[in-house]
């Protein structure tokens, strides 16, 4: 359980643990303010939807193998520091155009969220990579679940109450200047980082075989995924998952908010009521897994997912809880499978190749995140929202299969820690 465990006691986890529940919170509110601002102010076409959410994720593919290099070279918690205050910076760009001239915003403000998307996403890649390769060299491995647990339930209680905390802040104040609130909180996260004492052990910048060669330590990287079955059925199911939810979402946020007419108060109800199941995730996955096992709760939890089907049932009148109701299965499933699988990919590798396993898994599961958003904006204008979202569900749901016929349903409980 997340109010249990050695961590408490932590004194350089809970200084990390403060700054990553501050920045999950402020961004819950910033990411729902952007879309409403595409959406509802902008107006933007279902396509440009759909290259929005793409451009956010285009970096993974892209950089992200170089970038694993990189985070096996540097000291992680540096860069985590520097990509917060260039996104602070980034963020701070949307409500400054808004204010300086809102006539001249909505001229141009796509190429600004354009803009803001692709360096969030860049910047996120860094931060991401050397987060999940920081944890292990941060607590002990025996604690890396736990510690994952913890983080995870601060997420899940930010989604719960960052969306209607953000369309509480728009109903006020306008969606452009809700989004300094997260360059706010980020700039809070940036600060916490500063204070973590506990130095990160020494970092290679050689190959397996001793000698410094970037390409062949990418090299490296790429083999600890491709060649270990665990890591690789892991990677098939989460490229899976990313695809059909981005697919799904893209349709979602147009159902809701152009087929169904929600308010942009009640629709940050709706992903509250959703967001309730990240947290209940967070709260019974270990439980879950003590009871099932590993495999057959990441089996399950991948099943769960494809509950966002539900949505599709809402009409005017309910589609606050309807929508709501789909989105807490689908959420439940996500935080469970998340907790296992990221917890067993950091504990099954040596530190010095953390920051390019941890990028290679996410070139290759966040990879299909932008194909995703552009399939669901392509879906959505040639053959309706309501086709789309249910391409994107049963895609999504098909990540199960992974599992399934793979080794890691046979896993009853997690591996021992592999020694650095």
């Amino acid at each position: 359980m997340a109010f249990k465990g050695n961590l408490w006691h932590h004194k350089e986890f809970l200084k990390f643990w403060t700054g990553d529940t501050i920045t999950q919170f402020t961004g819950q509110i910033s990411g729902l303010a952007l879309a409403v601002l595409a959406v509802q102010i902008l107006n933007v076409t279902d396509f440009e939807v759909g290259v929005l959410n793409a451009l956010g994720f285009i970096a993974f593919p892209t950089l992200g193998l170089f970038v694993g290099v990189w985070m096996d070279r540097m000291k992680r918690k540096r860069v985590m520091i520097v990509m917060d205050m260039i996104q602070v910076a980034t963020l701070a760009s949307v409500p400054t155009f808004f204010v300086i001239s809102h006539a001249l915003f909505l001229k141009y403000g796509l190429y600004l969220l354009y803009t803001v998307e692709f360096m969030m996403g860049l910047t996120t890649l860094f931060f991401d990579v050397a987060y999940q390769s920081y944890l292990p060299s941060l607590v002990n491995k025996e604690d890396v679940v736990e510690g994952n647990q913890k983080l995870q339930t601060s997420a899940s209680a930010a989604t719960v109450v960052g969306p209607s905390v953000a369309s509480g802040l728009m109903a006020i104040i306008d969606a452009a200047l809700t989004v300094a609130v997260d360059a706010i909180g980020t700039l809070a996260g940036a600060f916490a980082l500063l204070f973590i004492r506990k130095p990160e052990p020494e970092l290679t910048e050689t190959s397996a075989g001793g000698e410094r060669d970037f390409f062949g330590e990418m090299k490296e990287g790429i083999k600890v995924v491709t060649r270990n079955k665990l890591l690789w059925t892991q990677a098939g199911c989460t490229a899976t998952l990313n695809l059909g939810f981005n697919i799904f979402n893209v349709a979602l946020i147009l159902f809701a908010l152009r087929s169904l007419n929600i308010s942009k108060g009640l629709i940050g109800i709706a992903f509250t009521i959703g967001a309730v199941g990240f947290f209940a995730g967070a709260m019974i996955s270990t439980a879950l897994t003590g009871r099932l096992g590993v495999g057959r709760t990441i089996a399950l939890a991948v099943a769960l997912t494809s509950g966002q089907l539900i949505a599709l049932l809402a009409n005017h009148s309910d589609a606050v809880f309807v929508i709501g109701v789909a989105y807490f299965i689908a959420n439940l499933g996500l935080v469970a499978y998340n907790v296992n699988q990221v917890s067993l990919r950091q504990i099954i590798t040596p530190n010095r190749l953390q920051g390019r396993m941890n990028a290679t898994m996410r070139t290759i599961v966040w990879g299909t995140v932008p194909a995703g958003s552009l399939i669901g904006g392509i879906l959505c204008t040639g053959f309706g929202i309501v086709p789309a979202a249910i391409v994107g569900a049963i895609v999504a749901g098909g990540g199960v299969l992974w599992i399934v016929f793979g080794p890691i349903f046979k896993l009853s409980k997690l591996p021992e820690p592999v020694g650095d």
